[in-house]
């Protein structure tokens, strides 16, 4: 099957030849594909106070976007689009279709937008500053693709786009487009949730003080003084490569700041634990992060969960002889996992 999705390719060869470097354009990749939801479902979403979304109506040459929530939706016969961040987090098959792209890294991986069109919607010609797989629903999009390429998507279809490829999708019919998105944070937006890390783990915090301070000849120059006491407080920040895992790995598995999780109310008995949609668990080596909290486990209990943060599902009997049984009982309690029966 992951043949069929990247157009015979395998995801090994997929990387080394398309991931960040050109566009591929897959015909009935998913061939089973239809619609994860309907309009209504979509709207439904769109209504909510916790999920992000919006309308792209054109007018003329001019796109006009409203975000959401949208209590009442008025449709429009044409030029009209409604998009829907973060379905995989409320919606199992949007969920199920974002794994599919397991081969890249799950500290990689967004979310599922799904946008429906009516016929002329779309968002404009854009570039995005990460890599995207556009998976086309019901209908057709017309797709252009820089200067040279442009391809009717059809049900079932898959275009991959690498960062700074220029694109425009015109909805043709009404139709709905899947947009698997994968996390690429800047270098300056790392950089300033770092120093916060470090700020919150005892950041030098001193404040500046100039009790012998004397008349300033050049009012406008900046103080000798307050350069050393900045110069010397700055030399004081220090991190390992333990604190910077520790930091990536409580940065990348935060939720989003609209996202809740629902305290499970009773625990459950199964023979299946599975983690939430909404919960992203990652590792390196035995230290572990969950939701944005980091946590280290005995070494022989660190192989069965890494293997079910990989699988995000394990066998409930698994979990409970590797000694995570308390473990996994707090996360159930916090709605980070369901336990189910298989």
């Amino acid at each position: 099957m992951q043949l069929r999705l990247l157009g015979g390719l395998t995801p090994r060869e997929f990387l080394r030849r398309h991931w960040q470097k050109r566009p591929l354009f897959v015909r009935g990749a998913l061939p089973q594909l239809r619609n994860l939801l309907e309009v209504a479902e979509l709207a439904a979403l769109a209504s909510r106070e916790d999920v992000e979304s919006r309308i792209v109506a054109r007018r003329g040459r001019r796109r006009e976007t409203s975000h959401g929530p949208f209590a009442r939706m008025r449709a429009r016969p044409r030029d009209w689009t409604l998009l829907v961040s973060g379905v995989n987090l409320h919606h199992a098959g949007a969920d199920a279709l974002l794994r599919r792209f397991s081969f890249v890294p799950q500290a990689r991986l967004d979310d599922v937008m799904v946008s429906y069109a009516t016929p002329g919607g779309g968002v404009g010609p854009h570039i995005d500053s990460y890599d995207v797989f556009l998976v086309q629903g019901s209908g057709r999009r017309r797709w252009r693709i820089g200067s040279r390429m442009s391809v009717i998507a059809n049900a079932g279809d898959l275009l991959y786009l690498p960062p700074g490829v220029r694109h425009d999708g015109v909805a043709l019919e009404p139709c709905f487009t899947y947009s698997i998105g994968f996390r690429a944070p800047s270098g300056a937006e790392l950089g300033a949730a770092f120093l916060d890390w470090l700020h919150e783990r005892g950041l030098p915090d001193a404040r500046y003080r100039d009790a012998g301070l004397r008349p300033a000849p050049h009012n406008a120059s900046i103080p000798p003084e307050m350069v050393a006491f900045a110069a010397r407080v700055l030399r004081r920040i220090r991190w390992t490569r333990a604190d910077v895992v520790s930091f990536l790995g409580e940065y990348l598995s935060m939720p989003k700041p609209h996202v809740v999780f629902e305290p499970a109310r009773r625990p459950r008995r199964g023979t299946i634990v599975r983690l939430d949609p909404k919960s992203q668990l990652l590792y390196r080596g035995a230290r572990f992060f969950i939701n944005g909290d980091a946590l280290s486990v005995p070494a022989r209990a660190a192989a069965a969960l890494r293997a079910f943060a990989d699988e995000r599902s394990a066998a409930t009997a698994a979990l409970a002889r590797a000694g995570l049984g308390r473990l996994i009982s707090e996360w159930q309690r916090r709605g980070y996992v369901r336990v189910e029966a298989s």
